[in-house]
């Protein structure tokens, strides 16, 4: 088990000004993967809020659009630069032809994924002033990333209205006890005496997750909620997470969806098949192979740093995670944690990996007065901000492996008494941290 002390040494926690703990018996004890006595917080949006200056929350469509502008010429400029120099003619050998377009990948997946991220802004008008100018931006962008704008737009909603919510959030819902013990085919009361996950495994699914995590979360909702049956209009019905269950981001009738937002996926749906049309007319033109190398590796880096950012942004040994008793807003959107990626991270990604949990409590502070907006929310969220930043990007990469080790399934502290007991830590079987609880098997 981690102390105390060690795991503060990567946690920034600022004393705060308003903070009054519950009572021990309201809660009982309270403990995260660490083994750090966690205290439910007690602050509130309006205090959140009005602790942002003014100004952070002014939006100015110019100063987006010269992002967007300098993000399109960096991928033009490389995309130039490597058709013109990395040919047969001045580059012989083709296996370092081969490096140097694998590099091509790498750089390209870097740029269009600042392009995702001001799409990203777009959907949560924190772009411009204007509804119109966001959606019309943040539609063309993401249509050209393969991305349902308005499908991903309405269902991302619905994860900051319930982030950390155990039945309404959309994304990264981690597992409960019982359905990890499904999926590996053991009882939930064996949970506590398996070995150790074999490191082979967890380097499976996490390769599995990068690759394929993105596509699969919008062709049949994995990690979202699977309370479907709740949906106000009845058309979650019979309806499941799954391949072919009728959840997903493609289809009007899918629950994830109301009535009303049937023309806007259909829109998105739209601008995929564009899109779809460009690329095949480029490939008749150019060849498959053109476009694998200029287009497809690239979106597959894309939705690497799109799935890895969001894990990140919500997976750490030390949040935790609300059923319907005790979940608010301003507990569920201090479930979240900022982390260090450098240059890449502030520059290239626009800050999106720095400054998510400002974004969580207001989503329409563009990006570029978020850090301040930050630093100011701090003294609010006291012991509940959190920031992994230990070893900088190096560090972003490596919780990669740490979370995947440390989380793998959710459940009630031990100590937990009353609506203590609707509150859940991560837990895993790698002898990590806190260990599962001990249940007695019942016939």
């Amino acid at each position: 088990m981690i102390t105390p002390a060690t795991a503060s040494s990567t946690t920034t926690a600022i004393t705060p000004q308003h903070q009054a703990d519950p009572l021990p018996s309201e809660y009982g004890q309270l403990l995260d993967t660490y083994g750090n006595e966690f205290k439910v917080p007690d602050f509130t949006i309006k205090q959140i809020r009005s602790a942002i200056p003014p100004h952070c929350y002014e939006r100015s469509a110019f100063r987006g659009f010269c992002y967007i502008a300098r993000d399109v010429l960096l991928l033009a400029v490389t995309f130039h630069l490597f058709k013109t120099h990395v040919t047969p003619a001045k580059v012989p050998f083709v296996t370092i032809r081969f490096g140097l377009w694998a590099i091509y990948g790498f750089i390209q997946g870097l740029f269009a994924t600042g392009l995702w991220v001001m799409a990203h802004e777009c959907g949560h008008q924190s772009f411009s002033n204007s509804k119109f100018v966001n959606d019309i931006t943040g539609w063309i962008l993401h249509s050209s990333l393969l991305v349902p704008y308005f499908s991903w737009k309405i269902s991302h909603g619905k994860h900051h209205k319930a982030t950390g919510h155990m039945e309404r959030d959309m994304v990264f819902l981690p597992k409960t006890r019982d359905v990890y013990a499904s999926r590996i085919r053991r009882h939930v009361s064996e949970l506590h005496e398996l070995t150790e996950e074999a490191p082979l495994v967890t380097a499976l699914i996490l390769v599995a997750r990068q690759l394929i995590g993105w596509p699969l979360y919008l062709l049949q909702n994995n990690t979202g909620h699977d309370f479907h049956d709740r949906q106000s209009e009845g058309r979650g019905r019979g309806k499941r997470n799954g391949p072919f269950r009728g959840v997903n981001h493609f289809s009007p009738s899918s629950p994830l969806y109301e009535a009303k937002d049937a023309k806007y996926i259909v829109l998105s749906d739209l601008g995929l098949g564009i899109t779809a049309t460009l690329l095949y007319s480029v490939a008749q033109k150019f060849g498959w192979s053109s476009v694998c190398v200029y287009y497809l590796v690239p979106y597959l880096w894309v939705n690497h740093w799109l799935v890895a950012i969001t894990y990140l942004q919500h997976t750490d040994p030390s949040i935790p995670h609300y059923g319907p008793q005790t979940w608010t807003f301003a507990r569920g959107a201090a479930t979240t944690i900022d982390r260090d990626f450098g240059f890449i991270g502030r520059t290239l990604f626009h800050g999106i990996i720095e400054t998510h949990v400002l974004h969580h409590y207001v989503s329409t502070i563009p990006f570029y007065h978020a850090d301040e907006a930050t630093e100011a929310i701090k003294p609010v969220m006291g012991r509940h901000y959190r920031a992994e930043t230990k070893d900088g990007p190096l560090g972003f990469i490596k919780s990669l492996w740490k979370s995947s080790r440390w989380c793998q399934w959710v459940e009630r502290s031990e100590g937990a008494e009353g609506v203590g007991r609707d509150i859940v830590f991560y837990r895993n079987r790698n002898g990590l941290g806190v260990k599962p609880l001990r249940l007695t098997k019942v016939d």
